[in-house]
């Protein structure tokens, strides 16, 4: 049971990258292109994999994590960037995974969005005031099952090509118009502010134990995404919550809104929780001292990140504000702050001198060098939308 719940703990990860953000990409691409961009979602859920265990490897091989790395070996200026885009990014992506939460609860109970986003928000402040950062964890684990459960059942009740979802898989292919979409879906697996969260969750940790872990909540976090891009081919044409639980409906029946209503609302919670806690281990690892109580996990300036986090989610995503010119700004910053976080932490791993047989291998070398290839070409792709709408 005990390796179970160790193994369990990993799922904050999956958490943190299947929000409602990733719902609607992701059955956006269902609803476009059918099952031609699988494929996308492969290779993500690889890089992710790649570049967790590393960042993981390198707590565990030196004590010091993603963050706390930088700090040391980098300027002042380098550090406030990261810090600044990761606390920007999962504020704005709050507002966000509150009122994706709370679509989910509104498609099933017609009560108000903005009432659920509350009690949503009210809810992820007490566990995070009162539960250990541990105990958090184990219980993402459960809502990323509820969540995966409920798109994994969804996904068969349509009875899919099992061929067709083959070859979207494995044989790469770019319909006409589907490029930012395909960019879209291995971006919104590969997140920048996990790298910090896995890192700092992996110190004294055993290795072995933590790629396990890792495969597990990586691996299963991308098979939900690929569940909810074949959830997505049931809507033909521009994806939209409510549509897309009608036809569900007139497929399944009953079943199918209370299965999108509950796949979105633990899409949302979780991430909802996610993060706040990731942006405030982040900022800890940057600008933390080792033993300073002030930065313990229930420490003043802990809390007071996630606090804020929650707080400008809260206020933005509940008040009827417009989220969109906050949100391109985050997009901005997190299209900077992937490709460094990816070059800083390939770079970490070729250090013999500080890794000695932690260090990459050949193939780890080779594969962490294209996902950082990647990671470039997806940043300059955020800010190049983010700059022209």
């Amino acid at each position: 049971m005990s390796s179970i719940l160790r193994v369990l703990f990993w799922s904050i990860l999956a958490a943190a990258f299947i929000g409602p953000g990733t719902v609607t990409t992701a059955a956006s691409a269902g609803a476009r292109f059918g099952n031609q961009l699988l494929w996308a979602l492969v290779f993500s859920t690889i890089a992710t994999l790649v570049l967790q265990e590393a960042a993981a490897r390198l707590s565990i091989a030196t004590g010091a994590d993603l963050g706390e790395s930088i700090a040391r070996r980098h300027g002042r200026g380098l550090r406030w960037l990261a810090g600044s885009a990761i606390v920007l990014g999962c504020a704005a992506y709050e507002a966000g995974n509150l009122l994706g939460g709370a679509a989910g609860i509104e498609l099933i109970s017609g009560l108000p969005r903005a009432q659920i986003g509350s009690i949503c928000l009210a809810g992820a402040a007490t566990l995070l005031w009162t539960v250990r950062t541990e105990s958090v964890a184990r219980l993402l684990g459960i809502t990323v099952a509820i969540m995966g459960v409920c798109f994994l059942v969804a996904a068969l009740s349509l009875r899919p090509d099992w061929g067709e979802i083959a070859r979207g898989s494995f044989l790469p292919r770019l319909p006409p118009g589907s490029s930012t979409l395909a960019l879209a879906l291995v971006g919104t697996t590969v997140v920048p502010y996990n790298l910090f969260l896995g890192s700092s969750l992996a110190k004294g940790r055993d290795l072995r134990e933590t790629r396990l872990g890792l495969a597990v909540a990586i691996v299963l976090g991308g098979i939900i995404s690929m569940a909810i891009v074949i959830v997505g081919t049931a809507l033909d044409g521009e994806m939209q919550f409510a549509a897309l639980a009608a036809e569900l409906d007139s497929r399944l029946g009953a079943a199918g809104p209370w299965l999108l209503g509950i796949g979105l609302f633990a899409s949302g919670f979780s991430s909802a929780l996610t993060a706040p806690l990731a942006a405030s281990m982040a900022t800890r690892s940057l600008f933390g001292r080792e033993g300073d109580p002030a930065w313990s996990s229930r420490g003043g300036r802990s809390r007071a990140v996630w606090l804020g986090v929650l707080a400008f989610g809260g206020a933005v995503g509940l008040s009827g504000l417009r989220p969109v010119p906050v949100i391109v700004l985050a997009q901005l910053l997190n299209g900077l702050l992937l490709p460094i976080a990816a070059v800083l932490l390939w770079l970490a791993m070729r250090d013999g001198e500080r890794l000695g047989r932690w260090r990459n291998t050949a193939w780890q070398d080779l594969l962490m060098a294209v996902v950082v290839l990647v990671s470039i070409a997806l940043g300059a792709h955020g800010i190049w939308r983010s700059l022209t709408g």
